[in-house]
């Protein structure tokens, strides 16, 4: 797999340079990639348990208005 690559703008001139990361950046690029897909799967293990809580809430006879004022 290739390494990830940077650009570098230089606005005053136009110039464009694209590169491979050296290793300290692709090191803060993994971490910071590794910490983004936690916070993802984190959100997701969220939206998962709040569904199903409606899902039992409904299931005991709540009605959405119901639900909606437990959740606040």
């Amino acid at each position: 797999m290739p390494k990830p690559q940077i650009q570098i703008h230089n606005s005053e001139t136009g110039e464009i340079i694209i590169r491979d990361m050296n290793a300290e950046e692709l090191a803060i690029y993994e971490k910071e990639a590794a910490e983004f897909n936690a916070m993802q799967a984190e959100t997701a293990e969220k939206a998962q348990a709040a569904a199903s809580a409606v899902t039992k809430l409904e299931a005991i006879g709540l009605t959405s208005e119901e639900i909606a004022a437990l959740r606040g």
